[in-house]
């Protein structure tokens, strides 16, 4: 099932919090918590489900939303974007330091708020959500992780979660590839060999030049080919080989 972005909003500005949660809702995107301190945030964080966080610098705590930022990046592999009324150098020097996917300056516009989440959210998905660690370590906690147990597909101007077991099989078009559901397609631009390492290694497989295929979709085999939902999709002989090794084991 397709599910909206999840956002979580820090202001401790009620009128604009409250102001930003009708701009992001009327997009469709899907509004967790409004929040106006570091600790309310952390708690939110901790308990719920978050794709990506909106933060104000200045708080209506002892810790900031640079503070809040730096938390984010040691515990959790989410994107967040800084929303404030200062772009003074100091700030934007100290806001740098901790990494955010966005900035975003007070007054703004429905439109800005829009781009700046949707370009935080592609560079975040094309990077494999994976921000630089000071001590070269991977181990970065997975409770929140955007690509856990799923993927988001662009479909016109809003980026959907499809869950991994949902994706059925992906047909490259040209430069596009055709990310196929039980009742939806997605067209995604990406090399199908790139797509393939997003995907979980045991799930999913090269069938053929042009095609990736979920292996728990497979309905039917023959010769030249695999059935998945009444689709036939042509398969190479060593992916013939490999489903009929696995048949009989």
């Amino acid at each position: 099932m397709e599910q909206p972005i999840r956002i979580l909003i820090v202001e401790d500005n009620v009128i604009i919090a409250d102001d930003m949660q009708s701009m992001l809702e009327e997009i469709g995107y899907e509004i967790v918590d409004n929040v106006i301190v570091y600790e309310q945030a952390e708690e939110v964080l901790k308990t719920k489900e978050v794709d990506l966080v909106l933060i104000d610098i200045i708080l209506a705590s002892d810790k900031t939303g640079i503070d809040l930022g730096k938390h984010i990046r040691e515990n959790y592999d989410i994107p967040f974007i800084f929303v404030t009324s200062n772009s003074d150098r100091a700030t934007v020097e100290n806001a740098k330091t901790v990494k955010p996917n966005g900035y975003l300056v007070k007054p703004f516009e429905q439109q800005d708020l829009y781009t700046s989440i949707e370009i935080a959210l592609s560079n975040f998905i094309y990077s494999d959500g994976k921000p630089s660690s000071n001590d070269g370590s991977s181990d970065v906690p997975m409770s929140n992780s955007v690509l856990k147990d799923s993927i988001f597909v662009k479909k016109q101007h809003l980026y959907y979660r499809i869950q991994f077991e949902e994706i059925q099989f992906i047909k490259a078009d040209n430069v596009y590839l055709e990310v196929n559901t039980v009742d939806k397609k997605f067209l995604v631009r990406s090399p199908l060999k790139d797509y393939l390492e997003k995907l979980p290694k045991h799930k999913f497989y090269r069938a053929h030049k042009s095609y990736i295929v979920n292996v728990d979709h497979i309905d039917a085999i023959n010769s030249k080919d695999i059935m998945i939902n009444n689709n036939l999709i042509p398969i190479s002989k060593e992916f013939k080989e490999f489903i009929i090794s696995a048949m009989n084991s």
